[in-house]
């Protein structure tokens, strides 16, 4: 792949798709994804601690580790850029096991959620932090579907065109992070 090329691809997820990626690979997400920041992980993990049904669905989909602005008018969502991602990794290896392929946040990983991404073929992508403004034009609606009390951190399902991301590690263990050696 060259630095031009660009894989548009829709959600969810299957492993197939989802292992096909590899670091540094340019992407467009199409479709239904979900944000879920610190908040709405504890209360997901509580409910699966206690046997419970989850408010969304995991398998094939994709948390976007983000805490949108309100809405201006006439428009879905406000500005929805990506939260580090490393304080949700005590949360990802179980949604993973349960069949999340994918996350997108800013960041370095730690290496138990690296192992995840290898053991249930998941991917981890890196939008551009900063740009909140910029991501939210590639979200084309909005609705609060759990936790609507937490505000920003509420879980939204977010339908997106185009929302552009870097694959930042693969399921076969690479990494896009400069300096980071690739699991082996």
């Amino acid at each position: 792949m060259t630095g031009t090329d660009v894989i548009d691809l829709g959600l969810p997820l299957t492993e197939k798709s989802a292992c096909s990626l590899r670091a540094g690979d340019v992407i467009h997400l199409n479709g239904p994804l979900y944000t879920a920041r610190d908040a709405a992980h504890q209360r997901l993990m509580a409910l699966i601690e206690a046997g419970e049904e989850l408010p969304i669905p995991l398998e094939g989909q994709v948390i976007y580790y983000s805490g949108p602005t309100p809405a201006p008018p006439g428009r879905p969502i406000g500005a929805a850029g990506p939260t580090t991602s490393y304080r949700m990794d005590d949360f990802a290896p179980e949604l993973y096991r349960r069949g999340l392929r994918g996350t997108i946040g800013k960041g370095n990983r730690s290496a138990h959620v690296r192992q995840a991404l290898r053991r249930f073929g998941g991917v981890y992508f890196v939008a551009v932090g900063g740009a909140g403004a910029l991501l939210a034009d590639r979200v084309v609606a909005a609705e609060v579907v759990a936790y609507p009390e937490l505000g920003p951190e509420a879980i939204r399902r977010l339908q997106v065109e185009q929302f552009p991301v870097i694959v930042g590690y693969d399921c076969v263990g690479g990494t896009a992070f400069v300096g980071e050696k690739p699991l082996t």
